[in-house]
């Protein structure tokens, strides 16, 4: 009889849970760091030396939170680990904006989409022009309401 051994190791994981002291620093990350950097980086796990280890999106992400450590373990407040190391790796799915969240966010106004029509306008592919035009009125609103990750 064959079985099979993922079903065997998802339940012996399963007996283990959660590595201790991991848990109270997830439920404190996405408010310690805010959304856009819970979006890109994650705990991901404690070492023996009490390093969490957090994964992020991509390594300009892992460089750029490798710069802010202080910051991040200041804002984690008495779930800090005495050390951060930031690397690439998976991140959990994402999950579906919060209303909060989708408040926080400032919608394009119709200058910005026009603005950004103007820039993508020099672009002969039909979908990459819209893609570009979205992504850029998304930024232009960002950078007008004067907000930053923090």
């Amino acid at each position: 009889m064959i079985h099979r051994v993922g079903d065997e190791v998802a339940r012996e994981l399963a007996r283990f849970g959660v590595p201790a002291g991991l848990a109270p620093l997830v439920e404190a990350w996405p408010a310690a760091v805010g959304p856009e950097i819970a979006r890109n980086a994650w705990p991901a796990r404690i070492s023996r030396d009490g390093t969490l280890h957090v994964h992020a999106s991509s390594s300009a992400w892992a460089f750029e939170l490798g710069q802010l450590e202080a910051r991040i373990r200041e804002s984690l407040g008495e779930h800090a680990p005495m050390r951060l190391r930031f690397g690439v790796g998976p991140l959990p799915e994402p999950t579906v904006d919060s209303a909060e969240e989708r408040a926080q966010r400032d919608d394009p106004s119709p200058e910005h989409f026009a603005a950004a029509a103007e820039l993508a306008a020099q672009i002969d592919d039909e979908n990459l022009r819209k893609v570009v035009a979205k992504a850029a009125a998304l930024s232009l609103a960002n950078a007008d309401s004067g907000r930053t990750f923090w």
